[in-house]
């Protein structure tokens, strides 16, 4: 009896002490894989949202590749009405703020930002620009 109650206490103790180390909003909780390793991946939107409203159409031609070596390429293609606009940028990407905050620093000035990270796992990048309520949510292209 007594080893049951110790395995039952051990147990509520490891579970409230992984719920306090979950790092991101979204989660995971606990990961194999580094978080340079999720990362790093080839992005496109799943949804996006402004202010809460969703604006996901804003970015269907929208890819961004982060490599492990922190590397970045963003692709996108903008269309407006019967107006085009392909833009491409390299760059550099880091974790800012003890990988709470992704920095990424493209050739174009522009492109830069700074994005609080909400959830990071290997099927999904989460991403509110730091300071506002846009938000990216990334899959696997």
């Amino acid at each position: 009896m007594k080893t049951g109650k110790l395995i039952i206490g051990i147990s509520v103790i490891a579970t409230m002490a992984l719920a306090a180390c979950k790092k991101y909003e979204e989660g995971p909780v606990i990961s194999l894989r580094s978080k340079k390793e999720r990362v790093a991946n080839v992005w496109q939107i799943g949804s996006a949202y402004n202010n809460g409203e969703d604006v996901s159409d804003q970015y269907e031609e929208y890819t961004v590749k982060f490599t492990k070596d922190g590397d970045a390429e963003l692709a996108a293609l903008y269309s407006f009405g019967d107006f085009s606009y392909e833009y491409e940028t390299d760059g550099t990407w880091e974790f800012e703020n003890n990988a709470e905050n992704l920095e990424v620093d493209y050739q174009d000035d522009d492109a830069d930002e700074t994005y609080q990270i909400l959830k990071l796992e290997e099927e999904a990048l989460w991403l509110r620009v730091k300071g506002e309520e846009d938000e990216l949510h990334l899959i696997p292209k």
